[in-house]
């Protein structure tokens, strides 16, 4: 294997380096994982499992193999890491372990880059305005960041990310779903191999605006941008209420569905493959994957975490390179 991924360790707190040290329980070659030595031999000793450190002095260090052993790029928590127990003044660890993995992405040290979950309220609480992962890859970036979480059997887009319900209606704009929409057909054909990707759109409404009588913006903004998009050659279904389109008959047709909104569209995905399911962020000059789940403080130091999903994560991730021939 000639790529190198870049996993981060996430919040020093929760099951981000849990995960990490299960993952290595097998040989793992090609990955890098960034994070502080001293949380990681901690971390293995609480959990009660065995692990070998070898310290990159960068990016493009020799990597060792083997089972047990994790090579890891450094950097170092501000205040001692205590699991479970959240400590604002590591905020700045976790971005900076963020970053680490983006420059080396960008300098193709790394292929590909699979984050452990973070936690956006103690980084806020530094002080630090955060809303995601998504976000912030779109301030370090070129590009449109769009967030599409996948499982066997199902991908789903968001038009929107983290924002309040009562800010999305006005967020969906045509500007903002022919972006996305373009975006997401894009990165199908691309990053997953798929040629002629049929595409299925959530309406915003309750029954899709049941013809203007429940809402308009079926009517106003998301119909004529399908229909736009078809005249490009995109094959696009919809819009479609939520209710009908999570549904047997449409998704054994759909490459990909496109919700409006975080919580149209993630907890049907969740559902069908918690622990299975890998979030995926499209629309950026490089590979980002990602777990399907939080922090779980209450799980970090018991041996309870399940690495299912920061697995599935990196599998994605060798898949996509794969596709794309993104060979650092």
């Amino acid at each position: 294997m000639s790529h190198r991924i870049a996993v981060t360790s996430g919040e020093p707190a929760g099951i981000g380096p849990d995960l990490c040290i299960q993952a290595v329980q097998s040989p793992r070659d090609g990955l890098v994982f960034i994070g502080d030595p001293s949380v990681m031999a901690a971390r293995a000793e609480i959990l009660g499992l065995p692990l070998c450190l070898n310290l990159l002095d960068n990016p493009a260090s020799p990597l060792k193999s083997g089972s047990h052993t994790m090579n890891l790029l450094p950097v170092t928590v501000q205040a001692p890491a205590v699991a479970g127990q959240l400590d604002p003044a590591n905020s700045r660890y976790v971005l900076s372990i963020l970053d680490a993995a983006i420059e080396g992405c960008r300098s193709h040290a790394f292929s590909a880059m699979v984050t452990a979950p973070l936690h956006k309220g103690i980084i806020n609480d530094a002080g630090i305005p955060f809303t995601g992962h998504t976000e912030y890859l779109a301030e370090k970036t070129s590009g449109h960041p769009l967030m599409m979480l996948a499982c066997p059997g199902l991908r789903v887009a968001l038009a929107t990310t983290h924002l309040p319900l009562r800010d999305v209606a006005d967020a969906i704009s045509k500007e903002l779903l022919l972006k996305v929409m373009r975006i997401l057909h894009h990165d199908l054909q691309t990053k997953f191999g798929i040629d002629e990707p049929r595409i299925f759109v959530c309406g915003l409404n309750p029954h899709a605006g049941e013809g203007g009588h429940l809402g308009t913006e079926e009517i106003t903004t998301i119909s004529p941008v399908l229909e736009a998009l078809r005249e490009e050659g995109i094959s696009t279904i919809g819009p479609l209420p939520a209710d009908t389109l999570f549904t047997p008959r449409y998704l054994e047709e759909a490459d990909a569905i496109l919700a409006m909104y975080h919580d149209q569209g993630l907890p049907v995905l969740k559902h069908m493959g918690f622990g299975r399911a890998v979030n995926i962020t499209l629309g950026i000059p490089l590979i980002r994957t990602s777990v399907d789940h939080g922090t779980a403080l209450d799980l970090a130091g018991t041996g309870e975490a399940d690495a299912g999903s920061l697995m599935a994560a990196i599998e994605y991730a060798h898949n996509m390179i794969q596709q794309t021939g993104n060979d650092a």
